[in-house]
């Protein structure tokens, strides 16, 4: 089991983190920080754990990453994707060091009780979406670093938040 398992979306404020297989803003700085937490440290890349949908919704293969496919299709393929049917073999197939879960919503769900981290984008607007996330507890989480940034151009304002399970 992976001793560094941590949740990476963007939520906007009415919690809404996804729309018809794909992010309904266009942030170009959560990109570049997604792909930094992706990568890792080491900038070796990490496996990353996904359920079906957001692995179809990629443009392809994130290079240098790892894609573990969640999914209750047992005949379900994809080139490049290494394909679990329930939590434990994703995280036996990820082994130990840092895990990222990427999504979607069902995804996250069943993730995020084992969950030691959660790297937010807090969208501070309002979007059409069909996934949601809900609101985290403040008592399970404490917030460790928070980086806002104001609206500009066709960009809404947002926050990158860094979250870690309460003591």
């Amino acid at each position: 089991m992976s001793d560094g398992l941590f949740l990476i979306y963007a939520r906007a404020s009415n919690g809404v983190i996804g729309n018809k297989g794909s992010i309904p803003w266009h942030i170009p700085a959560d990109l570049k920080r997604f792909k930094a937490l992706t990568m890792g440290q080491e900038n070796r890349g990490l496996p990353m754990i996904m359920g079906r949908k957001t692995f179809d919704s990629l443009p392809g293969l994130l290079p240098a990453r790892r894609h573990i496919v969640l999914t209750r299709d047992s005949d379900w393929q994809a080139e490049g994707a290494e394909i679990a049917h329930s939590v434990g073999e994703a995280l036996d197939l990820a082994g130990a060091g840092e895990v990222a879960v990427i999504g979607g919503a069902e995804i996250y769900d069943l993730f995020l009780p084992l969950a030691q981290r959660i790297e937010l984008t807090d969208i501070h607007a309002e979007f059409e979406g069909d996934a949601h996330m809900h609101p985290l507890s403040g008592e399970e989480w404490e917030v460790i670093l928070r980086e806002d940034h104001h609206a500009r151009d066709d960009q809404p304002a947002y926050s990158f938040v860094t979250l870690e399970r309460a003591q």
